[in-house]
């Protein structure tokens, strides 16, 4: 039987319902991306399962594309096995604060058994490339193990264990791999305590696992929350862990390949570039954190999670978009703001950049008072350029739609604020080399005025349950 979390339980039941293409043969170097960015640029993508890859034994395998359909994100986030994007929404709302409030409920459970411990390989005898770790873009400084990742740190004060999604370039010929974790990030503030604290930072990375810890780990679950946790919320159960011997940290028992290891300040390697989700080259090659890896765990014929990005669409930018609505409309309604209707966070922006939310104004100054708390809500605050705010006859996730409100509702001189110095990122490309990772973000109020709402022209379309009526008439009209 295989483990909770277990990602050949993940493959069977996608397998099942027809999402998953097996590709065998394909090059780690680059082509195996290629093929991996062609699909999701797709209209219906599915999910990709990589073997025989070039100069690796059958059966070491690679994974890419599994969360990028609304089938497989409801699957993943146990929602249902046949929604579509509307059904997904709608299945989503209100569950990240349920789920959050839910997760002490569903500590981790120790386990001593998995199949994880099929290989166990120690400090001097590990090589990651042994497994066919690819270089996902022509531009890219190296071959990345890490990018569907989870990596396990603990706070050295309080134990709060957290699991976070960072970029991981394979180093020293597959003997270690830098972390690049982003500064601000709950894991990169637990790495900076244990660096003050001890000298040295303990972590555990998975590399193989059911893409649910890849959503709990590439969005911002809530402070002091573990997202294993949280993941047993989404699930309904514990999620098994083997504790590290060496580190004492959770290793998911679900996972394919694992390791343990210690970051140290002073032990660094080049990284980088790599094709971001911004869908730019981050920058020059510079020193990050290498982990001295001194123990790996895989089961035979491991299966690794990739998820590369780009410029989007890609690999995990409509996970992202979806998780990141529903985080941030419940975040909003929590803040017990009135009349929210709908937020939205482009998939065009990498699911970070450009955020719309749809609201019913009423009262003087709602919208700007939305726009500016959406700007700076935890699930939202990092490296956002705009907030978009519009009215509730206006769909927040219809780009046309938003544009179309800030086109003739939105007066440029007086619906425009400018927040400077907030919370960027070293994978800004705009960010000048050097420079603190600020960025400045806009906040448009797109809504009629308030005080114009009883005078504003009409829209000038018909009446929706008119307009049904019609097409229910027209049937053969509007056929394919």
């Amino acid at each position: 039987m295989e483990p909770v979390l277990s990602l050949r339980s993940w493959l069977a039941k996608v397998e099942s319902f027809g999402e998953l293409r097996h590709v065998k043969g394909a090059d780690w170097d680059v082509e195996l991306g290629a093929i991996a960015e062609l699909s999701y640029r797709q209209p219906n993508p599915v999910a990709l399962l990589f073997d025989d890859i070039t100069g690796y034994d059958s059966g070491k395998r690679v994974l890419t594309g599994s969360t990028g359909s609304p089938r497989r994100l409801g699957h993943t986030l146990r929602l249902g096995d046949d929604l579509d994007d509307v059904g997904l929404v709608g299945a989503l709302r209100g569950k990240p604060s349920q789920w959050a409030a839910a997760a002490a409920d569903y500590p981790a459970e120790t386990v001593t058994d998995s199949p994880l411990l099929e290989n166990v390989i120690d400090g001097p005898d590990v090589n990651l490339l042994s497994l066919p770790v690819p270089r996902w873009h022509t531009g890219d400084g190296g071959r990345y193990i890490g990018t569907g990742c989870f990596v396990v740190t603990r706070d050295p004060e309080d134990g709060i264990v957290n699991g976070g999604c960072y970029r991981m370039e394979v180093q020293d010929e597959g003997r270690s791999a830098t972390i690049n974790a982003v500064p601000g990030k709950h894991g990169a503030q637990h790495i900076q305590r244990w660096f003050e604290l001890h000298g040295k930072a303990p972590v555990v990375v998975s590399f193989g696992h059911d893409p649910i810890l890849l959503i709990t780990g590439g969005t911002e679950v809530p402070a002091r929350i573990s997202e294993l946790d949280y993941a047993g919320a989404i699930i309904g159960e514990s999620v098994p862990v083997l504790i590290g011997e060496h580190t004492g940290l959770p290793i998911p028992a679900g996972s394919e390949v694992a390791i343990e290891g210690w970051l140290r300040r002073d032990h660094v390697r080049n990284e980088g570039p790599f094709g971001e989700w911004t869908g730019y080259y981050s920058g020059k090659r510079r020193p990050a954190p290498a982990l001295e890896i001194v123990r790996m765990y895989h089961r035979d014929d491991p299966i690794q999670l990739g998820a590369p990005p780009g410029k989007p669409p890609h690999d995990y930018s409509y996970m992202r978009t979806v998780m990141k609505s529903a985080m941030i409309e419940d975040a909003l309604v929590g803040a017990g703001v009135a009349g929210v209707r709908g937020a939205w966070a482009h998939e065009s922006g990498g699911g970070r950049l450009f955020i719309a939310v749809s609201v019913e104004n009423r009262y003087a100054g709602q919208a700007k008072q939305v726009g500016h708390l959406t700007a700076q809500l935890p699930a939202a605050a990092y490296m956002n350029r705009f907030v978009v705010v519009v009215d509730a006859d206006v769909d927040p996730a219809d780009l046309g739609e938003v544009v179309w409100a800030m086109s003739t509702r939105c007066d440029p001189a007086k619906d425009i604020d400018i927040i400077p110095g907030t919370w960027g990122s070293k994978l800004d490309p705009m960010l000048v080399e050097g420079a603190p990772p600020y960025n400045s973000r806009a906040v448009v109020d797109a809504t009629r005025p308030f005080e114009r709402k009883a005078d504003f022209p009409d829209v000038s379309t018909g009446d929706p349950e008119y307009l049904q009526s019609v097409l229910h008439r027209w049937a053969e009209v509007f056929a394919p």
